[in-house]
């Protein structure tokens, strides 16, 4: 890639798949450029990328670089950071933007250490403001959004999955906007030891047409029983539940929501005690209609829902419970028309 490049987008592939968040960031990229940024290109870094760089190429329009080396199949923080800073010293960008996942967050700033960028992290929303483009992002645990700049010549950037939404390009581009380097990749202070998969299986959450979902909020582990029983309540309906209730062992990790989770899309989602922090919020934006429930009426889940209810779950679910028994008991009443619920 020899034409000037203002915004480096930096992905990985694996297996000869590439990492889906990639649609993500070149919306990101492009919601810049009408902002006012240069030229843009994707970066992908593997130990065989050559038929998905092409595939990115080809479906979104933007030139892709691929970086090839044994070193890059799997992931591991030094090498990433190493063929990175290396690209980043020869195209010198403005922007240098990585998904905000489990890997991004972990990497990313350690490249802007390396190189002496500025970097501001999980960005969800772009703001132009007395004529400076701002970065937003959450604040105190998602109760505010924070606008940043960065006056450095170089800023990495990692964006929140799902918070732009990607559209396909209208034309494709020529091969030749593909340029593959085979560029040895040398790591002296890591080793690969493999990777462990998770025995859990999602397609329980992922597939649900509704989903209970339980946080910090349901207090303590013998309040569970109520989120079991309203899921059994509802026709189809499985339980998840954030990060902290999985760590505690009160529901396996199969049914975490969230970044380090898995994203889900039913057609019907209720956050009960859930505060609504972007980590878990990015794992269920595609849902069609979401009902959240919590005491506190500043709580950042209630931006993120279509009807809010200030209340103590455990005081509000055995009044749903009750109204739910009394519509399944009418037989002239649909119980629930899921399909009203897609926005």
């Amino acid at each position: 890639m020899s034409d000037p490049v203002d915004i480096m987008l930096v992905t990985s592939c694996r297996k000869g798949r590439v990492d889906p968040e990639i649609y993500d960031l070149i919306a990101f990229g492009r919601r810049l450029q009408a902002l006012g940024a240069g030229p843009m290109g994707v970066w992908i870094l593997g130990e065989d990328v050559n038929e998905a760089a092409r595939e990115i190429a080809h479906g979104t329009g933007v030139p892709v670089t691929g970086l090839q080396d044994g070193e890059l199949a799997n992931y591991v923080n030094e090498a990433f950071g190493a063929m990175s800073a290396r690209e980043i010293e020869s195209v010198d960008p403005t922007y240098v933007c990585v998904a905000h996942t489990s890997r991004g967050w972990e990497w990313a700033p350690a490249l802007a250490a390396r190189i002496d960028a500025g970097c501001i992290c999980a960005v969800d929303g772009l703001v132009e403001t007395r004529g400076r483009l701002c970065f937003q992002r959450d604040v105190y645990g998602g109760k505010a959004k924070g606008l940043y700049t960065s006056s450095a010549t170089t800023t990495v950037i990692t964006v929140q999955p799902g918070a732009f939404k990607f559209e396909p390009a209208a034309h494709s581009i020529a091969p030749n906007a593909v340029t593959l380097k085979n560029t040895p990749c040398t790591v002296k202070r890591t080793r690969y030891l493999g990777l462990k998969q998770g025995v859990s299986d999602t397609s329980r959450i992922t597939e649900a047409p509704i989903i209970v979902a339980v946080g910090n909020g349901i207090g303590d582990f013998e309040n569970m029983a109520l989120i079991h029983r309203l899921a059994g309540s509802l026709p189809g309906a499985a339980v998840a539940g954030t990060r902290i209730v999985c760590d505690r062992g009160w529901l396996g990790y199969n049914g975490q929501v969230g970044v380090t989770g898995a994203s889900v899309s039913p057609d019907l989602y209720l956050a009960c005690g859930i505060s609504g922090a972007s980590q878990h919020v990015t794992g269920m934006r595609g849902s069609g209609f979401v009902i959240a429930i919590n005491t506190d009426p500043h709580a950042p889940m209630f931006n993120e829902a279509d009807i809010c209810i200030v209340e103590n779950v455990i005081h509000f679910i055995p009044l749903l419970e009750d109204a739910c028994a009394r519509l399944a008991g009418n037989a002239e009443q649909d119980f629930i028309d899921l399909k009203t619920l897609r926005r």
